[in-house]
């Protein structure tokens, strides 16, 4: 068992293990053997430069990209079988992209309860009800009949994590969740993904933001290359990283 792997056990139980994950893009490989385990209530966050492979990790979880060799778990479930019904591992699990992706057409609330109306067939009453208890916590219950172009792209954002959250799923990916908004938005989206944490949601995210990072994670990944350069405590890798390649990536940012 990895560090990570253990660290995750340790953390009450292994909720995403992935082991000697593999993907190439013809000749260019982005994932080189990713060993990566996230625990449950742990939140574990990747960063690295663009082209890393943090996104196409979180899209090969989410079965969105065939990977090409490894494994992935999700809890003791092999959900890179090829026999496996992806919509069904889909439901397990919560996504939000970098753009918000809400449905234009469709208000705040019903864009919150589609996946528990359509794929977890809850009645509408009762997704309805939840869907207003999340708005209400997210501060945007007055929103709820609004179309999202209404909203402000702090605001949307905020709709698209109580969408991801909305069927309780096992697992939430977040990936560069603030890098399309304006800067004063940046700290109330992170302040909800703070809040999940605290009520123990299980998240795999990627971001920039390293001063988030540092309070909020668990642990901290770096890639490079599609490779793990180096993982640990955020205390340990954002503070005193080991590796030449973090403090260069650290270093980079710090000067911008």
């Amino acid at each position: 068992m990895s560090g990570g792997a253990a660290r995750a056990e340790a953390a009450g139980g292994t909720v995403l293990r992935t082991e000697g994950l593999v993907k190439a893009f013809g000749d260019h490989v982005v994932l080189d053997g990713i060993d990566v385990a996230v625990g449950r209530h742990e939140v574990v966050v990747l960063i690295g430069a663009s082209g890393s492979g943090k996104s196409t990790l979180l899209r090969a979880i989410n079965l969105l990209e065939p990977i090409d060799d490894g494994r992935i778990w999700l809890d003791d479930e092999d959900i890179s079988d090829p026999r496996v019904d992806a919509d069904r591992v889909r439901a397990r699990i919560g996504v939000v992209f970098q753009q918000f992706n809400l449905f234009p057409h469709l208000s705040v609330l019903d864009n919150v309860t589609l996946a528990a109306r359509r794929v977890h067939r809850t009645s509408k009453a009762e997704a309805e009800a939840s869907g207003l208890r999340l708005l209400e916590r997210v501060g945007l219950a007055d929103r709820a009949r609004s179309y999202p172009d209404r909203l402000s792209g702090g605001q949307q954002q905020r709709v698209a994590i109580v969408r991801a959250i909305a069927t309780n799923p096992e697992l939430l990916l977040l990936d560069e969740i603030t890098s399309a908004l304006d800067p004063q938005l940046v700290g109330e989206v992170l302040d909800l993904v703070a809040e999940l944490k605290e009520q123990g949601s299980t998240i795999l995210m990627t971001t920039h933001e390293m001063h988030f990072a540092e309070h909020a994670a668990d642990r901290v990944v770096f890639l490079k290359d599609g490779r793990i350069a180096e993982a640990g405590p955020p205390e340990q890798v954002l503070r005193d990283p080991q590796h030449p390649d973090t403090r260069a990536f650290l270093s980079r940012l710090r000067a911008r």
